[in-house]
């Protein structure tokens, strides 16, 4: 999977290069700062990966904060701006924060949203916020778009019905679909998406045991 102090370096210097460059052109900063965003996150999975959790922890967050910031002068259902904050929240440990960025999320309307994505959004949102009812209607919802991948829809749904047998089988797809992948976001081969159910499921009581090259 190659050298995370390499992929560490690269990812903080996009960073740096990204902020060093905004430009004062709304459209033009809030790509740039998604792009920003991204690096940050890209540091953060590094430093997890080498067993560097407080910093990770950090770099998180700084993500969560870029990715709000890119809110402002986005197009029309740029949904995976509050995604990428809420899942930077949740693999920081910070509730407090997640909380905030997801009622950000559903005052912006992705509960309303006909994209699966928009919806993806409102399901973390409300399973952030601990309303299970309204995460497994949200993940349904995202499940009928035929590009949004079912074992994603299938491990919300379980855990917001406390199902351990379908979280853990869910869980274990999702796990599966990162491990027969030959790209990742940013170069950085993490299945960020199984941490982030971990997290979520851990609040329902629910666990999966799981042991993977993708994950720290």
């Amino acid at each position: 999977m190659g050298d995370w102090d390499d992929r560490l370096a690269r990812a903080q210097g996009r960073y740096a290069d990204g902020l060093a460059r905004l430009p004062a052109d709304p459209a033009e900063r809030q790509r740039q700062l998604t792009r920003t965003g991204n690096a940050a996150g890209a540091t953060a999975l590094s430093l997890l990966m080498l067993g560097r959790g407080e910093e990770s922890g950090e770099w998180f967050r700084c993500a969560a904060e870029r990715y709000r910031e890119s809110w402002d002068g986005a197009p029309p259902e740029s949904w995976g701006r509050p995604i990428g904050a809420l899942k930077s929240r949740l693999l920081a440990g910070d509730w407090v924060g997640a909380e905030a960025d997801a009622r950000w999320a559903l005052e912006a309307g992705a509960g309303a949203s006909d994209s699966p994505i928009g919806r993806y959004a409102a399901a973390l949102a409300h399973g952030v916020l601990g309303e299970w009812t309204a995460v497994r209607i949200h993940a349904d919802r995202a499940r009928t778009h035929e590009t949004f991948p079912d074992e994603v829809a299938d491990a919300l749904v379980s855990i917001a019905a406390k199902d351990v047998t379908g979280y853990v089988k869910a869980v274990g797809d999702v796990l599966e679909s990162f491990e027969t992948r030959e790209e990742y976001l940013e170069d950085i081969p993490v299945a960020d998406t199984v941490l982030v159910l971990q997290a979520l499921a851990g609040r329902r009581g629910l666990s999966a045991e799981l042991d993977s090259e993708l994950l720290p």
